[in-house]
Order: structure tokens, then C-alpha cells, then sequence
């Protein structure tokens, strides 16, 4: 994966070592400039729009690069999933400059260039945090954790490199000139699979708690290793996570979990006490050996899921979080039947509200999620049930081959034969023709439906008649 990258890498560095004004310029706030003939970048690897973007901000005068995960991406060799520009135009500015622009975000004030279904993120320089005055407290604002609340604080080229989260995500192509910029060994960094923040992390964690979830979400994806200052204060730090909007852990989730290398980012999330803060819940169920029933089925929906994303196939959070939260569930459904006395079906149905509750506390997963999550569950108990019309009318239901797969990953999991079984009847039934299906229908009299019992009549209270009075 890296063998591009390495190769103008070490092109670079040999020319470094000839130069030692060069290799000054690696220190902070100084750059180190990759002429064309020593990158692999080319404009035909980069999206039109953002070419379109690109050339009008400096036609107006503006200075404007690529940044990022695109120039990462291009430097590896990998098609990029978006383009993000910097520039030091405001967002002010660039709503005058692009009709087909809106201004987003109030934390960080962003403009989004639309054109159709593709979004180019344009982001003004950043700049540093100074001392709050009454006149920067709308521009800037940090909570007493730290936290920054509000950072639309604008600087320079140099400034924006500084304040970026990592060292290989602050890398800047210019279409000016077709150079890329290098101010914090970001090249070095990539070069050598490392994943470094940039400044104090502890510092930088404390600002965005994000940032570790983004450390990890990358060192999984890129498959780097992550620098010794910079993983030591994450598992201290973990629990600053809490303070984050539910919204916002639900959309990073999807990030970590569901971008082809989720199974990964797990093992690295529970290496340093990032799972717990977005999935407390599930975090309660784990053993030593990570080999309950619970563990078993998020590592094997995760790595199915991996698969599946790597083969273009589609896939639906709907169903990921149906399978994670699943023994949770069950357990519960137990427990509330043995202490209500209630039916297990009355039972099962309150469990569902009682554990999506808890998980949409720390995960603000939406109501149309929710509401197929309960399908997926209810379905489960209706699997078994497949006399007369029941198996057909189960087919029709929009969620059916979701419950199936989770039936499947539950058989696999748990190794219970009759689970099996019955996985192995509605694989059969589902490629089978009419006829085969009425075939195995009738095969079914080895495993009688259960016959509802007829209702008897409620009797009346009797008791001693009274005369009415005359």
C-alpha cells in the first residue's frame, strides 16, 4: 500500500539530506515543498469540482489548497472519498463568490460548495487560540473542561497546518504551483506508517475528544501504528467522550464501524477504553477471555460487515446494531418475564424499549432505525412459527431477510442444532420453487404448530338473589 508513497518519500528525504536548509524546514511553522517531479499526485486522480473550486479562489486572488485526507489518500495511491479545500477566504467571502454555496456549522463555520449530489468543504485558515476578549467570545469559545465550543478564529497557511489534528492529515496541494506543502513532517510520518497528533495531545484531546476516536478510526483504516505520546493519554482521557452530543457519537459510530475495517477499530477501541464511552451497555458483558456469547457476535457482525463493504455490497446500521445489542436484549426479556410474571412476549416487547432507551442515551440513534431494530428482534420470535400461511406471509415482510441473517449469525454464534436447523429450512424455503415450498410445507408434521386453546366463556358471578324493594 505504501509503495508509491515510499518511493518519492525516500526521493525527498536523500534530497533533504543534500540540502540542510531543507531539513530545517520540517521544524514548526516552516514547510518543506515536494516539487511536482517528486509526487505522484495528478490532477486527473482529483475531482472536476473541486478543480472548479480550486482555480476560481485563486483566480479571485485567494490562496487555496487540497487538504487532508484527499492529499493523503492520493500520496497512498487510494481513491480519495471526498475533497476538502482550505483556503483564506471567509465564508463570507466564498458565499459571494459561489452561488452554489451555503455556510454550515456554528462551531466550526464551514462552506459547502454544492454541486448536485457531490459537497466540496471549503474551510477558512484556522488560526490560535489567544487569551478571550469580549470582542473574540463569538469567534471563540472553550468550556472549563477545555472543550472548544466555538473556533472560528482565522489565521495563516502556517497557523492552519499547526492546528490540524494530525501530522499526515496536514498536507497541502496547491493547483498554482502542483507542489505539496509539508509544515509538521506529516511526509515523514506517512512514509513511516506513524499516526502522530500534532501539538501536546493531552491538550489537543481536550479540546475535541473526538480526536481519539479519530486516532484510532485511522491507525485501523491505513493499518499504521500510533506514536507513543500520542496514545498514552487516550485511555486517561477516554471518559471525556460522555461530554460529547449523542448526535455526534451516533455519526463518528457509523464512521468507525461501518467504513470497511470495523472489526479492527474495535479491537483498537477496546485496547484503549474507547468502546465503553459510546457503547457502555455492551462494555458491561465483557469476559477475560472475550468469548461470551455477546463478544462473539459483534466481532463476527463486524467482520461480516467488513466483507461486505469490501465487495461493494450495501449495508444498514439498522441490522449492525440490531445483532450487537441483541443478547443484551434477550437478557433483559428474561430477567423482566421472571420478575413481572409477565408473558415472554409481553416480556421481550418491553426489553426492546428498555435497551434501545439506554443505547439512544449514548448513541442518538434515529427513530427510523429504532424502529427497524424492533422489527429485525420481533421477527426472531415469529422464525419458528411456520404452519399454514405463516412461513409465506413472513417472507413479505420488508425485514425478513435481515432477521434471517441475524438468525444465521445467531446459529453460528451460540452452535445450537436446532437453531441450525432452522436456519438450514429457511435457506431451503426461500431458493425453493412454489411447488418445493408446499412440499416442505407439509414435511413439517414432525414439528406440530402450537394450537391456541379455544376460549371458554366467562361465567358470571353468582351469588345470593335479593329482593328489590316493593
Amino acid at each position: 500500500m505504501f509503495t508509491r508513497v515510499a518511493n518519492f518519500c525516500r526521493r525527498v528525504l536523500k534530497r533533504d539530506e543534500e540540502a540542510p536548509e531543507e531539513v530545517e524546514a520540517e521544524s514548526p511553522g516552516q514547510m518543506t515543498v515536494i516539487p511536482r517531479e517528486s509526487h505522484n499526485i495528478s490532477r486527473k486522480d482529483i475531482s472536476e469540482n473541486a478543480l472548479k473550486v480550486l482555480y476560481r479562489l485563486n483566480k479571485a486572488g485567494f490562496e487555496a489548497y487540497l487538504v487532508g485526507g484527499g492529499v493523503r489518500d492520493l500520496l497512498l495511491g487510494s481513491k480519495p472519498k471526498d475533497f476538502d479545500i482550505t483556503t483564506n477566504a471567509t465564508p463570507e467571502q466564498m458565499r459571494k463568490l459561489f452561488r452554489n454555496c451555503r455556510l454550515v456549522g456554528r462551531r466550526f463555520r464551514l462552506a459547502h460548495v454544492m454541486f448536485g449530489p457531490e459537497v466540496i468543504e471549503v474551510a477558512t485558515f484556522r488560526g490560535h487560540h489567544h487569551e478571550e476578549s469580549e470582542e473574540d467570545r463569538n469567534s471563540s469559545q472553550r468550556g472549563q473542561n477545555g472543550m472548544l465550543l466555538r473556533d472560528n478564529i482565522f489565521g495563516s497557511i502556517e497557523d492552519d497546518a499547526q492546528r490540524r489534528d494530525l501530522t499526515i492529515n496536514s498536507l497541502y496541494y496547491s493547483v498554482a504551483d502542483f507542489t505539496v506543502r509539508d509544515y509538521v513532517g506529516g511526509l515523514h510520518d506517512l512514509h513511516e506508517g506513524i499516526i502522530r497528533m500534532i501539538g501536546d495531545p493531552e491538550t489537543r484531546y481536550r479540546e475535541d475528544p473526538v480526536r481519539m476516536l479519530r486516532v484510532v478510526r485511522f491507525a485501523a483504516k491505513l493499518q499504521m501504528r500510533i506514536a507513543a505520546e500520542t496514545a498514552e493519554p487516550i485511555p486517561r482521557l477516554a471518559t471525556l467522550l460522555n461530554d460529547i452530543p449523542p448526535a455526534r457519537m451516533f455519526e463518528e459510530s457509523l464512521k468507525l464501524l461501518q467504513a470497511g475495517y470495523g472489526y479492527r477499530t474495535y479491537q483498537m477501541m477496546r485496547e484503549y477504553q474507547l468502546f465503553q464511552p459510546l457503547f457502555p451497555m455492551l462494555t458491561r458483558g465483557f469476559t477475560a477471555e472475550s468469548d461470551s456469547l455477546m463478544e462473539r457476535m459483534v466481532a463476527q457482525v463486524l467482520k461480516n460487515t467488513d466483507t461486505r463493504i469490501q465487495n461493494d455490497m450495501r449495508v444498514n446500521p439498522a441490522f449492525l446494531f440490531a445483532a450487537m445489542f441483541w443478547y443484551p436484549q434477550l437478557e433483559s426479556a428474561e430477567r423482566i418475564a421472571q420478575e413481572s410474571g409477565l408473558t415472554y412476549y409481553d416480556a421481550f416487547a418491553l426489553s426492546m424499549n428498555e435497551t434501545l432507551d439506554e443505547a439512544c442515551r449514548a448513541l442518538a440513534i434515529p427513530k427510523r432505525i429504532t424502529t427497524l431494530i424492533r422489527d429485525i428482534w420481533q421477527l426472531q420470535l415469529r422464525m419458528s412459527r411456520r404452519h399454514g400461511k405463516r412461513a409465506w406471509k413472513l417472507m413479505e415482510h420488508p425485514k425478513f431477510r435481515a432477521a434471517y441473517d441475524l438468525m444465521a449469525l445467531r446459529a453460528d454464534v451460540e452452535n445450537n442444532p436446532e437453531l441450525q436447523k432452522l436456519t438450514h429450512w429457511w435457506g431451503e424455503f426461500q431458493a425453493a420453487a412454489p411447488v418445493q415450498q408446499k412440499t416442505m410445507m407439509t414435511t413439517l408434521g414432525d414439528d406440530p404448530a402450537p394450537r391456541r386453546k379455544p376460549r371458554r366463556p366467562r361465567r358470571r358471578p353468582t351469588g345470593p338473589r335479593t329482593n328489590s324493594p316493593q
